[in-house]
């Protein structure tokens, strides 16, 4: 295993220590109020906001991209996050919000996580899964899509989803000869360096192993992967070596554990305990300042499976086909049948609370229980987002 970069986790620690200092935290009786902070790394506005309340969360990276159907050249229809389809679903989710003052708070800036604690609401801070929607931007332009996105309340920008685009290799890129390991372009190096500038967190979700390495190398500022999982447990092109989560724990930055559980355990029956060894594995690889929890669905669940009782041999048909052409493509793992979609006991509003509850049980310290279920996202959101 290499070295982990010790100057950057150092300094990590020593913003934990000074926040250890703090007056408040020495108040045994504010500690006693106070549960630990939860973020999820990914989700979406449900139709029912009571959902929100429910979940307990304090704060959760939300999902805002919508899709626009593209006829190509060559007669095929493409599926893309356009600037059209992404612009008016940002404003309407800020609608939406700003209508449930007393349950949402848009997250713009990293303190909002506290402000929405402190008022008993949760923040959203908004992402799109893709940047698909800024492609025509560049140097020449100033780069004005990406500004009025972020005056719209733009704060995470995934490169790109499964596939590549002009940024960026696509995690799941395929030719004949099986999956390709595609670089950032020259055009997403000067994507990174407006985001960078901008304050917007930048998101390798989805990328390409190499791709999400040459991020790391450029970045001025922490970058994420808000979810995802360690191909050392489960060795499929959407999962990250574990050179990736190293360098992405060495910029400051977290990996988030997602709840698709195809890609985090090959044992038959998936169960939390298979969760919590992602977790460990990415603390391992990545340090405990890397480690954060994703979602990836709705906030109550995956709704299929939900309405099948969480019966696994019903809900994986419906990824079946998709997952068979990226078989027939030869893309890294797919070659194994899948068994299972959902981990049953993760697949329910109240998943913070068990994984909580599941962390101490496996003896994991307080204080990184404190990273994984929220601090370690609230340290990089309040890093990026000034």
């Amino acid at each position: 295993m290499k070295a982990v970069n010790h100057y950057r986790r150092t300094l990590l620690k020593g913003f934990g220590a000074a926040t250890l200092l703090s007056p408040l935290a020495s108040l045994p009786s504010f500690a006693a109020e106070q549960r630990r902070i939860y973020v999820d790394g990914l989700s979406f506005l449900p139709d029912d906001l009571s959902d929100v309340t429910a979940s307990k969360l304090d704060a959760y990276v939300c999902d805002i991209s919508a899709i626009e159907t593209i006829e190509q050249a060559d007669g095929t229809q493409n599926y893309k996050r356009t600037y059209k389809a992404c612009m008016e679903s940002i404003q309407q989710a800020a609608k939406r919000v700003s209508a449930s003052p007393d349950i949402l708070l848009q997250g713009l800036r990293g303190r909002d996580i506290q402000r929405a604690r402190d008022s008993k609401r949760t923040a959203v801070f908004f992402q799109i899964q893709g940047a698909d929607c800024v492609e025509a931007d560049s140097d020449a332009n100033q780069w004005a899509r990406v500004d009025e996105f972020h005056q719209q309340g733009l704060r995470v920008l995934q490169l790109t989803h499964h596939y590549g685009n002009t940024f960026a290799g696509g995690a799941l890129d395929s030719n004949a000869n099986g999956g390709l390991n595609n670089p950032l372009t020259a055009h997403g190096r000067e994507l990174i360096a407006k985001l960078n500038h901008a304050n917007i967190l930048v998101d390798v979700s989805h990328s390409s192993a190499q791709t999400a390495l040459d991020v790391a190398k450029i970045t001025k500022s922490p970058i994420v992967q808000s979810h995802g999982a360690a191909r050392g447990i489960v060795n499929n092109a959407r999962c990250s070596p574990d050179a990736v989560i190293r360098a992405i724990g060495d910029s400051g930055g977290v990996f988030g554990v997602f709840m698709m559980s195809f890609w985090l355990t090959n044992n038959a029956v998936p169960t939390i305990d298979d969760y919590i060894r992602q977790l460990e594995y990415v603390s391992r690889i990545g340090g405990v300042d890397c480690v954060a929890i994703a979602n990836d669905f709705p906030l109550r669940g995956q709704e299929n499976l939900l309405a099948l009782d969480n019966d696994n041999t019903q809900g994986i048909k419906e990824y079946q086909q998709w997952w068979y052409s990226l078989r027939a493509k030869g893309v890294l793992g797919f070659d194994a049948e899948p068994r299972h979609v959902v981990i049953p006991e993760l697949n329910h509003i109240e998943r913070m609370s068990r994984i909580d509850d599941a962390l101490a049980k496996a003896r994991f310290k307080a204080t990184d229980r404190d990273r994984f279920m929220g601090g370690n996202w609230q340290r990089v959101l309040n890093k990026v987002l000034l």
